[in-house]
């Protein structure tokens, strides 16, 4: 029998952005290699929103838009239901940015791009943070908001990261939002996807 020995050296604890870039495959399912990363890096973005953490809101009720800006550039927006209490404002999160554990999936797209910018909003005040990765170039900014109350993270991914042949699908009506463990019943909730990075794009999917 073959005897093995830990220690505290053998343990190798990693950033976060450093986890996702070492182990995309825990996050996206697919590697930096894999022609599949564009749709996996979308699809567990647009699926987040419709599973959230059970602290932001229940399972397929959210409501959010995803638009594709350029080949390896999108957005997302969601009608996240805030409630900052007290403070007036959001938890900081990963390296105090606006992006926390209950958005680990936004924040693990974040950590593979070059540039995020991510606005939050609620009670009439919002909060605008620029990022290099998932870590913040400043703290977060007062902005005017829309009304109500909502989450909107703007992703350009990192070349370096992907490769120069990254492109987002132009499929979108085939994109699993839900995946094999999903077991709850359909809600008021929805994903629309819209495409505008040319005139032949399809204009826009809905996703339930």
């Amino acid at each position: 029998m073959t005897e093995y020995s830990y220690s505290a050296a053998d343990i190798e604890v990693l950033e976060f952005d450093t986890a996702v870039r070492k182990r995309p495959g825990m996050y996206f399912g697919v590697g930096p290699g894999s022609p599949k990363l564009s749709a996996s890096l979308l699809c567990a973005v647009a699926r987040h929103v419709l599973h959230p953490a059970a602290r932001v809101a229940a399972e397929h009720t959210l409501r959010g838009l995803v638009e594709i800006t350029g080949d390896s550039s999108f957005t997302v927006a969601m009608d996240h239901p805030h409630d900052w209490g007290a403070s007036g404002g959001p938890e900081l999160g990963y390296y105090d940015s606006l992006l926390g554990p209950e958005w680990w999936l936004l924040a693990a797209a974040a950590a593979v791009s070059r540039q995020v910018t991510v606005e939050m909003w609620c009670a009439g005040r919002g909060l605008r943070q620029e990022l290099r990765g998932i870590r913040p170039l400043d703290g977060p900014q007062e902005f005017h908001p829309a009304e109500g109350s909502g989450t909107r993270v703007s992703f350009a991914v990192d070349p370096a990261y992907v490769g120069e042949h990254f492109v987002f699908p132009t499929d979108l009506a085939n994109l699993d939002l839900h995946g094999p463990y999903c077991l709850e019943p359909a809600g008021p909730g929805y994903l629309l996807f819209r495409d505008v990075r040319h005139e032949h794009s399809t204009p826009e999917i809905l996703h339930h």
